[in-house]
């Protein structure tokens, strides 16, 4: 049996959350390249921002500000189904 991805993510993305010092998480739906480079991006310890697309616009990120990144699962789903 094979599943079909959801209306509103596309098949080469993933669910990401960015959590902030303060608090503050941000969660966005952005391809698999796009978080991979996140991460690259943290790794090296850069300084700056980093842009990001996702799917509901364009974020730019404080990376000095980044505490932790959270990448879901890419089959994790919410509610029920078969």
């Amino acid at each position: 049996m094979t599943s079909s991805p959801s209306p509103s993510r596309p098949p080469d993305s993933i669910r990401v959350e960015i959590a902030f010092d303060g608090g503050q998480i941000m969660g966005a739906i952005v391809t698999v390249a796009g978080a991979d480079e996140l991460e690259r991006v943290l790794a090296a310890a850069s300084d700056g921002t980093h842009v990001l697309d996702a799917s509901d616009g364009r974020y730019t990120i404080p990376l000095r500000r980044i505490v932790y990144v959270k990448r879901f699962a890419r089959e994790s789903r919410v509610g029920f189904g078969i």
